[in-house]
């Protein structure tokens, strides 16, 4: 079987196979060196800095979200009201559309600027994105708390705010904010559960029936859509918790124009850091 070729932006690259993700295989035959995947020598390097630091910190930021956003939502139903219903709807896909826009201005920034060696947030954040580009599988490997961990840490200063409004503000404060509250509340929980779309994204085998059917129609990141981001250079489709952005997004031309901005504006090179480790 030839290898498939799927043209983005005018640069042809190799599109990820259900049957050998990771692309190491060419007419059924392996290649002599790997080429993607966990042997691939920078994603051994990549996978070796997750510390046990960062372990804890992950398992942290999960107890401490869970909590919070149980609080939450039983103060939510304790403060519902008949009359919210016909603002639920609205302002839950408006809170979907922004962790969709916001899932891919983070994956953007992360994939295209700074480096692994950056203080604080080169191994602690950037390094995950290193390592997905040249072991595209190696988040299906990753267990709940590594997947989750980070998403939960960036979304703790809106449920601790949530918290605070809860435990401070009177009824009729809370119910004329409770529909921005809705909003607040699907951008927290669909932040959080970017990165296990994602992850689903890449699990080609076993995924249960009703994560197919999300996936399907395209309720969550779907993973034909998303294998267009993985055709090198991994320049395009940067929205990964539902996608529904991407095409829109790519049609204007935002993430090419925000690229040319940057690099007139500071002399940065996009992507160097990314290929650096491609080419190990």
């Amino acid at each position: 079987m030839a290898e498939p070729v799927v043209k983005r932006s005018g640069v042809k690259g190799d599109a990820m196979r259900e049957d050998d993700p990771n692309l190491n295989q060419v007419n059924g035959k392996s290649r002599d060196k790997a080429r993607w995947g966990p042997s691939h020598e920078g994603a051994k390097e990549l996978a070796g800095l997750y510390s046990t630091g960062k372990r804890t910190q992950e398992v942290i930021c999960v107890a401490v979200y869970i909590v919070l956003l149980c609080y939450v939502f039983f103060q939510m139903g304790v403060h519902f009201r008949l009359d919210n219903i016909g603002a639920i709807l609205p302002a839950t896909i408006l809170g979907i559309l922004a962790a969709d826009l916001a899932s891919g201005l983070v994956h953007w920034g992360a994939d295209t600027w700074g480096s692994v060696d950056m203080p604080v947030v080169g191994a602690g954040f950037i390094r995950p994105f290193r390592e997905h580009h040249i072991d595209p599988t190696s988040i299906t490997r990753h267990d709940f708390i590594e997947v989750n961990g980070d998403n939960c840490a960036a979304t703790l200063p809106g449920l601790v705010w949530l918290t605070y409004k809860y435990m401070t503000q009177s009824p009729e404060q809370l119910q004329e904010n409770y529909s921005f509250d809705c909003f607040l509340v699907a951008l927290v929980i669909f932040v959080t559960l970017t990165n296990q779309f994602h992850k689903w994204s890449h699990t080609y085998f076993g995924l249960p029936k009703w994560v197919t059917f999300l996936q399907d129609w395209h309720i969550i990141l779907p993973r034909q859509h998303h294998r267009i981001h993985h055709v090198s250079p991994h320049e395009s489709y940067y929205c990964i918790t539902t996608g529904w952005l991407n095409y829109p997004l790519e049609s204007i031309n935002f993430w090419r124009g925000a690229e040319w901005l940057i690099e007139k504006a500071t002399g940065s090179k996009p992507r160097s850091d990314d290929m650096k480790w491609a080419t190990k």
